[in-house]
């Protein structure tokens, strides 16, 4: 039977890539952004608004819904897409880095992790096999084996115990995925993607993706452990080693990766997918996404400013209200201000994936990169 997912790349420049990556629920044009569901939600957006905002596919996460409101009933009530009502592309992320995070709440062995709810402080464990079974049970369309997530800034010797055992749990990742009862009955076919780790160290992860590589005909491969407190251009260096390695024939995720100018250089050195939580969290915040920097619209300047918040954009945000307006929303401490300003973000990064995309395909990347940049940067402050 032809596999539901499959991956064409329509142009090139250099690294960068405009394609198609084929799910069971859509087509996902990348280079794309997937905002961030964490909970079967993307905070104060429905489904119509991450449709309007050009989202096609989201991200939630195994580790929270696990904790509530737990897999057996996602999948009782019909899975992720059914429970959340989204009928397009879903990935759930396996929990590793919000488990590392938990730092004194949690202890490592081979086996898995022991870690305490955050919640309710009870004691849970996550072995791979647990962590597939959690992912089947949820139903997204893209699944993520479990890994061990390192700070960014880790020693070599650290980086190294980390990838190897994110190596051993890929194996038996894979083995539950093809094991697990939810192959044969379960809502749809799901993909499961491998992740690179190895820190900013360029051997781990040359050897590490390598490895992977040759493991499996996977369906797409991850880049995790970037963007967790290394130098950004340490993390760009990764993406180039990286970049020399993987197969170019699959999409390439760099996981938690959201900010404009991350996705600008990490799109010219060949990553298909990013997610982060970072448009909904600062919009939340006040803090806005434009072309000439952040905005914070809580900036006394902007109490009498009638322009949108980015003049180029054509969110319905910056469609309808001025800055004057979203500012007295957050000093009146207004909620439709988060939900305006969340919005007016995921479709700014999502925007920004498609201007990147034509610009791919029309043979123009690389000065139009160069100049979205170069103006992006040239503000060592947020615009007033």
């Amino acid at each position: 039977m032809a596999s539901p997912f499959a991956f064409r790349i329509d142009s090139t420049a250099g690294a960068a890539r405009a394609g198609v990556f084929v799910t069971p629920h859509g087509p996902v044009e990348t280079p794309a952004f997937m905002p961030v569901g964490t909970q079967a939600t993307v905070k104060t957006l429905d489904p119509r608004d991450l449709r309007e905002a050009g989202a096609t596919m989201i991200l939630a996460n195994a580790y929270h819904l696990h904790l509530r409101p737990g897999e057996a009933l996602v999948r009782e009530m019909g899975g992720l897409h059914s429970f959340m009502a989204w009928d397009g592309p879903i990935l759930t992320d396996s929990g590793g880095f919000q488990v590392f995070s938990l730092e004194t709440l949690r202890r490592v062995s081979e086996d898995g992790v022991e870690f305490q709810s955050h919640i309710d402080g009870s004691r849970r464990a996550f072995t791979p096999e647990s962590v597939i079974a959690i992912e089947r049970a949820l139903g997204a369309d893209v699944i993520m084996q479990f890994d061990h997530v390192i700070p960014g800034q880790a020693p070599h010797d650290d980086a190294l115990d980390a990838s190897e055992r994110s190596l051993r749990w890929l194996e038996r990742c894979r083995t539950a995925f093809a094991d697990t009862e939810f192959a044969r009955d379960g809502l749809h076919p799901q993909a499961l993607f491998p992740i690179v780790q190895g820190g900013i160290h360029a051997d781990l992860r040359r050897d590490a993706a390598r490895r992977i590589a040759a493991m499996d005909d996977w369906r797409g491969i991850a880049i995790g452990g970037l963007s967790v407190g290394e130098p950004k251009p340490a993390m760009y260096e990764m993406l180039e080693v990286v970049d020399a390695v993987l197969p170019r024939d699959k999409p390439r995720y760099l996981m938690g990766v959201g900010f404009p100018e991350d996705l600008v250089e990490g799109a010219r050195r060949g990553v298909d997918l990013f997610d982060c939580v970072a448009p909904t969290r600062m919009g939340r915040n006040g803090t806005a996404f434009t072309r000439d920097g952040r905005l914070n619209v809580r900036n006394a300047s902007l109490r009498a400013d009638r322009r949108p918040l980015d003049e180029d954009c054509g969110c319905s945000t910056c469609a309808r209200f001025t800055r004057a307006y979203l500012r007295h929303l957050f000093t009146a401490e207004e909620t439709l201000g988060l939900r305006l300003l969340s919005l007016h973000n995921v479709h700014f990064l999502g925007s920004l994936m498609h201007d990147a995309r034509a610009a791919i395909a029309g043979g123009d990347f690389d000065r139009w990169s160069r100049d979205w940049l170069d103006r992006y940067h040239s503000r060592s402050l947020p615009v007033p």
